[in-house]
């Protein structure tokens, strides 16, 4: 007989007066100081201020639970924000989006790149995001593991051998279940040791914007994948062939596509094509013959006649 793992963890930890301290609350801001340790050694080595890692976890975390809390409304629960706008900003804040999150943070990312401190130092936005996406990565592994440990946001029925059964879980039925809080956690864990070793590796030859795009593709491409083995969030998910996370996973690997694509076919890529181009017509409008040499004679690339050359350089 299989044994499952039963999982009875309770999700406060001690209390200090009235105010539990959760796991959750724990892991989360757990994620946030390791993140701001990985960042500061990312700042040592490619020699930026050491004095902007303070206004920079100041926005990463501001904007992210200000992301996070407004995409959770505006995703899963629009009419709150009609029928009761004040269950937003008042305890005990319950409901954070991940989607709403990553959002947040690019926006607040922009607005510290505007600095004129950002701006003296060499830190554009695309240089900025590219090294915080690495301490992202690893801060959605230590909130993910914060979902196991509230006992939510976990699978749907199975009886693989690994299987956790949710005592603690009221809303749905007790039975095993995929433990799809881990499945993100260490993904995303690999996600960060990825993303660490290509900057690490290749840091100085690296197009801005390339580990974002990968960042993007690796963690929402595989929160696509997790979200099949997932129960609904909310009800209105069920008549729906992709979930609302899923959905919304979708623009944000088309963005980093997008990223990683620009940064390979890259514009001067095409210049050589162009000059091509461009001598081949204008050898036939001078009643020259091909530029392009014999190939029994050498194995090298022509080039075009001195009467063509000069005329390229005239169009040029």
């Amino acid at each position: 007989m299989v044994q499952y793992i039963i999982w009875d963890v309770n999700p406060e930890i001690f209390r200090i007066g009235t105010w539990p301290v959760r796991w959750y609350g724990l892991l989360f801001a757990m994620g946030f100081l390791i993140g701001i340790q990985v960042m500061t050694y990312l700042f040592t080595v490619e020699k930026k201020p050491r004095a902007d890692l303070d206004p920079l976890l100041m926005t990463v975390v501001l904007s992210t639970i200000l992301g996070a809390r407004l995409g959770h409304f505006l995703f899963y629960e629009p009419a709150v924000f009609i029928h009761d706008p004040l269950k937003i900003i008042t305890p005990p804040f319950a409901g954070l989006a991940s989607h709403g999150g990553v959002l947040g943070i690019i926006i607040g990312l922009w607005l510290y790149s505007q600095r004129a401190a950002s701006k003296a130092t060499g830190q554009t936005f695309l240089w900025v995001v590219d090294r915080v996406c690495i301490t992202a990565t690893l801060a959605g592994a230590f909130i993910r593991f914060g979902n196991l440990m509230n006992s939510e946001i976990f699978g749907k029925p199975t009886d693989v051998p690994w299987a956790f059964v949710f005592l603690r879980d009221h809303e749905f039925s007790q039975v095993p279940r995929h433990p799809t809080q881990l499945y993100e956690s260490l993904s995303y864990l690999v996600v960060f040791a990825g993303l660490f070793w290509c900057w690490k590796s290749y840091r100085k030859q690296l197009v801005p914007g390339t580990l974002l795009g990968i960042s993007l593709v690796w963690v929402f491409g595989l929160r696509f994948v997790w979200e099949f083995f997932k129960e609904n969030q909310v009800t209105f998910e069920d008549s729906m062939s992709l979930n609302m996370g899923q959905l919304l996973s979708v623009p944000a690997v088309l963005l980093g596509l997008f990223l990683l694509l620009r940064n390979v076919v890259r514009p001067t890529l095409l210049i050589p094509i162009a000059l091509v181009i461009q001598s081949t017509s204008l050898c036939y409008r001078c009643g020259h013959t091909s530029s392009l040499p014999d190939s029994r004679a050498t194995s090298g690339v022509g080039l075009p006649t001195a009467t063509c050359r000069q005329l390229i350089i005239r169009c040029l």
